[in-house]
């Protein structure tokens, strides 16, 4: 990545609107150099925005000037993406590459946060053109170093995708939490019980008691296994097990907890369980 910046004249780092001040890796921060760098926050429909400009005070006081929150599925703010770009070209130096009349832009952030799909929401909205880098609920689609992909032709543009990068050494165990609920972490390195207990409790915390009624539930609850246990109930989602008795082994049905938790999870991710920050702005 650091032998491919001599070709770029802008960084596009794309990170999660639901943790707009966490989690966003210290070692492409490195990398940037003093290039013109724009942080687009993705998955704005799944953030709670209503401190909006407050976020955008604290980002300004990290040194990020220029924010832009988009949610590519639905195109919102992608428009905008191009002219954003090329103006902070324009006003900034060249790097010595005054006779290329193209732009190169790396696009980087930790996995799972909607670079390739950024990518091709640019692409299909200026060159009317289909997918050119593959996307994917999980962490870790894009695979090659580096993918240079034209998304413009006037002015004429590339982006070029990186695979997601997390930090080595994440800054706190809530941040290790808030990333692997965003998916940016692949679920069975935490445990998907794990999430779906720091799931609930954000829910509650931010009063997102959605989940009561989808789950059938009598009333918020903050004991996951029991929350679980009536996910796992109120969708069939069970598990044959073998229990020893006096007179031998018996079948019977069980609570398949791992599912539940899984549905738990996916259904928030999907935007299904309410509006979230997780990141602590007002």
């Amino acid at each position: 990545m650091r032998r491919s910046l001599r070709a770029v004249d802008c960084l596009l780092e794309v990170h999660d609107a639901r943790i707009p001040l966490s989690g966003r890796n210290p070692m492409l921060h490195e990398v940037l150099g003093i290039r013109p760098h724009l942080l687009v926050l993705n998955k704005m429909d799944l953030a709670d925005l209503t401190h909006k400009s407050r976020i955008l005070k604290l980002l300004e006081q990290q040194g990020l000037q220029h924010v832009l929150f988009t949610e590519c599925l639905k195109d919102e703010n992608i428009k905008k993406l191009v002219p954003i770009l090329t103006a902070l070209i324009k006003n900034s130096q060249r790097y010595q590459r005054a006779e290329n009349v193209e732009n190169s832009i790396m696009v980087i952030g930790v996995p799972n946060v909607g670079k390739s799909s950024i990518i091709n929401s640019v692409r299909k909205l200026h060159l009317k053109k289909g997918k050119a880098s593959p996307v994917g609920a999980a962490p870790g689609i894009t695979r090659a170093v580096l993918t240079r992909i034209q998304v413009s032709e006037k002015p004429l543009m590339y982006l070029l995708d990186t695979p997601g990068v997390l930090s080595p050494q994440i800054k706190s165990v809530e941040t290790g939490l808030k990333l692997a609920l965003c998916g940016a972490i692949h679920d069975h390195l935490v445990g998907v019980d794990v999430i779906a207990d720091y799931l609930l409790y954000v829910l509650n915390q931010q009063q997102q008691f959605s989940y009561v009624e989808r789950y059938g539930l009598s009333g918020p609850c903050d004991d996951v296994e029991s929350v679980l246990k009536s996910i796992a109930l109120h969708l069939g989602k069970v598990q044959k097990i073998q229990v020893l008795t006096g007179t031998g082994n018996v079948t019977v049905s069980a609570p398949n907890y791992n599912a539940a938790a899984c549905e738990f999870i996916h259904t928030f991710r999907k935007g299904l369980l309410g509006k979230v920050m997780l990141d602590q702005v007002n």
